[in-house]
Order: structure tokens, then sequence, then C-alpha cells
């Protein structure tokens, strides 16, 4: 897997395990600020979009992923 992949995998899972852990309704419910962790997530996503840099990225090829085209 490229550096981008693993990015978004991980934040795509962040966000599940987020949702699952803040919203009532969910049998794994622990939270609702749970749901900030989602919304950070949603911003970095955000923030990388518009300043083309990413720390998870950075951090994903110092540990030895390939770079992503």
């Amino acid at each position: 897997m490229t550096s981008w992949q693993i990015v978004r995998l991980v934040a795509g899972t962040f966000i599940l395990l987020s949702l699952a852990l803040g919203i009532p309704g969910s049998p794994v419910f622990v939270n609702q600020w749970w749901l900030a962790f989602t919304a950070f997530v949603g911003v970095n996503l955000l923030q990388s979009a518009l300043t083309k840099w990413c720390l998870m990225e950075t951090i994903v090829r110092k540990l030895g992923a390939r770079v992503g085209a």
C-alpha cells in the first residue's frame, strides 16, 4: 500500500470507530464526546486537502511506506 492509501484507511477506520463509540444507539456506545474525535478527523482531512500537507502521511512515510502517485 502507498502512503496515501494508508492515510485514508486510518482516517476511515477512526471515523467509523468514533461514530460507533459516540452514537447512543450503537451497541458499543461509550460517550457522545467520541463524536468530537470524528470532527477532529474531518477537520484534518479538510486541512490536508487545502494545504496539500498531512502530518499522518509524513509519519507513515517515515515508517517506511512508499510514496503514492
